[in-house]
């Protein structure tokens, strides 16, 4: 197989998890695989999960949780949220919290755009997707996480995809979720 792409977002530390999705995607032979934010947040497993994406070369955009922990922030919707970030503030090594740093806020794969929220707010919308939103926005095929709800929708010649979350899945189905 050639020229085929996978998405992943919101591993969220979970390293057990990731590991899964990234054996499941080597023996699909994927060729490239790209991130849509959120490498750490929840799980404590945030050095192993750096450490893979960093070794693997899988480039990552801005999450709201790489956002807070890069930025020495929290959030301001959830205690429970900011006593993680506080945990894994505590634990990240210097080279993947430098890394988080690097990471943009949005990103173009060829003619797909890639955000982990949505385009009106890259890092932290929670994108409802609807044919009048994406009409607001150039492009044809987009990328986004941080719902961690997985989808593909179509509008009209717009292509939509949630890959939904790697390490905590908000859809009822515990397995990770991933897109190719």
């Amino acid at each position: 197989m050639k020229n085929i792409s996978e998405f992943i977002s919101d591993i969220h530390g979970n390293y057990e998890a990731l590991k899964a999705v990234l054996s499941k995607l080597d023996r699909m032979g994927v060729d490239r695989i790209y991130c849509a934010g959120d490498v750490v947040g929840y799980y404590s497993q945030i050095n192993e999960c750096c450490r893979e994406l960093r070794e693997r070369n899988i480039p990552c955009v801005m999450g709201n949780h790489d956002w807070y922990m890069a930025g020495d922030g929290f959030c301001p919707r959830s205690r429970s949220v900011s006593d993680c970030l506080a945990y894994q503030r505590a634990i990240i090594e210097i080279e993947h919290l430098d890394w988080l740093r690097t990471f943009p806020v949005q990103m173009r794969i060829g003619e797909i755009k890639m955000v982990h929220g949505g385009w009106g707010d890259p890092i932290d919308e929670y994108l409802k997707p609807t044919a009048e939103y994406f009409q607001q926005v150039q492009g044809r095929y987009f990328v986004s996480g941080h719902t961690d709800l997985q989808a593909v929708q179509c509008f009209g010649d717009k292509v939509y995809c949630n890959p939904g979350s790697v390490g905590q899945p908000r859809d009822g189905d515990p397995r990770a979720a991933f897109a190719v």
